[in-house]
Parts: structure tokens; C-alpha cells; sequence
């Protein structure tokens, strides 16, 4: 997906827009092996402003988690990155080295992954962890890490700040976990924050909580959230766009109410048909046939065609790439006028 230039319609004296939180250009990202080069994401572009969060779905696989760590700089040996460019708040991250992708990690970009207890350090005290982050990330002296430590537990909804500063990960739930776990992806102000399955390992209610909890401190404090689930309940709950992924690809992009209400690709009506009704009592669910493909063995033509009840001999032939199919933007030939 090529990214159209922004052509600014600032008039002269006027402070110019903000840069994107996020800016994602044609992203790829192969994994060497013996048997070959395997491409995990393949061209993705993505962008996100601030004070806005983009849902990137679909299923295992799809490449989701890859992208979000490419774009912090976790990438394990042996993924690469192998072309493309990814900008955050106007700053190039994907060339910089090691010790300054350290120092951009946590104060420009933060991290909330699905299991809180893999973020936090069973040995020390929330308080201490907390202070810590913000002291490393910031200039503030101890005493006023302290105290914006209190002021984020108390921000991400942590009743008894006071007391709960003292107290270890253990004595918490999980769902407080992880509220702690916001309140040190928040420590420095970033103006980014990847989002991983944060609601994963949560129960309904809970996550529901949290759902809303990152909404408002998205708005609340201007950040761009990547929000990277299988979900689109949740997706649709909390997400102003999405990003809908397959095989490593964006096949389907537009606002949430548009891909939800009306969606242009056949993976997306696959993956919206699969979502059981409140009003609708049925026997089955439904499923879309067959399964992501492996990255060694990738169809030609079409990543989704082996699985499209529309695939026709293009589909299996050629790549579609994105293009305006109604509201939004989807890769399908359905959308391209002329035969499959």
C-alpha cells in the first residue's frame, strides 16, 4: 500500500499539524531460515494520529504481534527488517541501534502485552517499579516520581494509591495488574503505545474496564494506541479505525463503524459472520473454512484465496493490492472492475 503525501492546509503563521503518532510505510519483515526466507509481513503500511486508536485484527498468524514489535524494536533473532520505514511522532525509529531504541522505549513509545506478571518484577514493590520507569525515562528527581506515580495509579483507576505503592504484583488482581501495567506504559507521556491482546486473560467484565480505561486516557492524554487483538467486540468497543490483517498483508482498512457495518473484504464478512448474535439463536456458529496458511506455503496469487467462496482465476494468479471499495479500502479484484 502506497501512502498518499499529505499536502498541508495550514495558512502562513499557523503552528503545523502534529506528526502522526504512528507512521507505518510498506513494512516488510522476513525471518531467515534454512529452508528459505520466510516473509512474516509483507508491505504493510499503517498510520495513526494522536489521540486515536487503530484495532488491527484477525486471526493467529496473521501477523498482528510481528508488526507491533517491529515497530518497538523486539523483533527476535533472526526477524529482520527488510524494508520499509516506520516513523514515530515524526522521528525514523527502525534504523536507529540498540541503545537509542532503549532510550525511545518508554519515552516515546510504550508497551502493554497480555500477561501483566511478564511486564512486572515479582521482587519489588509497584511503587519501586514505578518510580523507576518514570526516574529512567524522565528528569524528576524521587520524591516527584513519587508523586506522579501516585497520580497515574490514581489516573488508571487504583484505589488507596498510598498503600497500593507499597504492595507487591501478587496482591493484586489481574485486572489491577494490568492497570499498573498501563500506568508504566504512560509513566514518561509517550505519544505512542503498542497494545498487545490486553484484554486477553481478562474476564468479560474486566475487560470491559480496561477497554474503557484506554479509551479515555487516549483522549485524555493525546496518545496514538496501536490495539493489536483477535477480537472486533472489543475492536468495536474501543478502536476509531482498523486494520484487518491476513497472512502478513492489510487486506481490509477503514473506520470501525464502516468495516464493521459494511465490510469489503471476504475475510473481514468471514470474520464478522463468526461473531454470534444476541438476537439470533442458531445451532452452529459460523466459520470460515480451511485455516491461515503456513509462510513456506503461501498460495500464489491472493494469500485468501484457497478460503474465498469469490475466488475466481485472477485471485489465484495475481496480488490484489488496496484500493476504494466503498467507505473504505480493501485488496480484493471484487473491487477493481473487470473479471477474476
Amino acid at each position: 500500500m502506497m501512502l498518499q503525501p499529505v499536502i498541508s492546509m495550514d495558512s502562513p503563521g499557523t503552528a503545523p499539524a502534529p506528526a502522526p503518532a504512528l507512521e507505518v510505510s510498506n513494512l516488510t519483515v522476513e525471518f531467515p531460515t534454512k529452508r528459505g526466507v520466510l516473509t512474516a509481513i509483507d508491505d504493510v503500511s499503517m498510520r495513526i494520529e494522536p489521540g486515536e486508536i487503530l484495532g488491527v485484527v484477525g486471526e493467529s498468524g496473521a501477523g498482528k504481534s510481528i508488526t507491533g514489535l517491529a515497530v518497538l524494536g523486539l523483533l527476535e533473532s533472526p526477524g529482520r527488517i527488510t524494508g520499509g520505514k516506520i516513523h514515530v511522532g515524526g522521528r525514523r525509529v527502525d534504523t536507529l541501534g540498540e541503545d537509542e531504541l532503549t532510550k525511545v522505549r518508554g519515552r516515546e513509545m510504550g508497551a502493554i502485552f497480555q500477561d501483566p506478571l511478564t511486564a512486572l518484577n515479582p521482587l519489588f514493590s509497584i511503587g519501586a517499579q514505578l518510580v523507576e520507569t518514570i526516574r529512567r525515562h524522565t528528569d524528576l528527581g524521587k520524591e516527584a516520581a513519587r508523586a506522579r506515580a501516585l497520580q497515574l495509579l490514581r489516573e488508571v483507576g487504583i484505589p488507596a494509591p498510598d498503600e497500593r505503592l507499597k504492595q507487591y504484583p501478587h496482591q493484586f488482581s489481574g485486572g489491577m495488574r494490568q492497570r499498573v501495567v498501563i500506568a508504566l506504559a504512560l509513566a514518561a507521556e509517550p505519544g505512542l503505545i503498542i497494545a498487545d491482546e490486553p484484554t486477553t486473560a481478562l474476564d468479560v467484565s474486566i475487560q470491559a474496564q480496561i477497554t474503557a480505561l484506554l479509551r479515555r486516557l487516549c483522549k485524555e492524554h493525546r496518545t496514538g494506541i496501536m490495539l493489536v487483538t483477535h477480537d472486533m467486540g472489543v475492536i468495536a468497543e474501543t478502536a476509531d479505525r482498523v486494520a484487518v490483517m491476513y497472512s502478513g498483508r492489510v487486506v481490509e482498512t477503514g473506520r470501525v463503524e464502516d468495516v464493521i457495518h459494511n465490510p469489503q473484504h471476504p475475510y473481514t464478512r468471514g470474520l464478522m459472520a463468526a461473531i454470534p448474535s444476541l438476537h439470533d439463536r442458531v445451532e452452529t456458529l459460523t466459520q470460515i473454512d480451511g485455516s491461515m496458511p503456513r509462510l513456506n506455503a503461501r498460495p500464489d496469487g491472493c494469500a485468501f484465496n484457497p478460503r474465498c467462496p469469490n475466488a475466481g482465476p485472477r485471485c489465484r494468479r495475481d496480488r490484489p493490492d488496496l484500493v476504494t471499495a466503498g467507505p473504505s479500502l480493501a485488496a480484493c479484484f471484487l473491487h477493481e472492475g473487470g473479471t477474476q
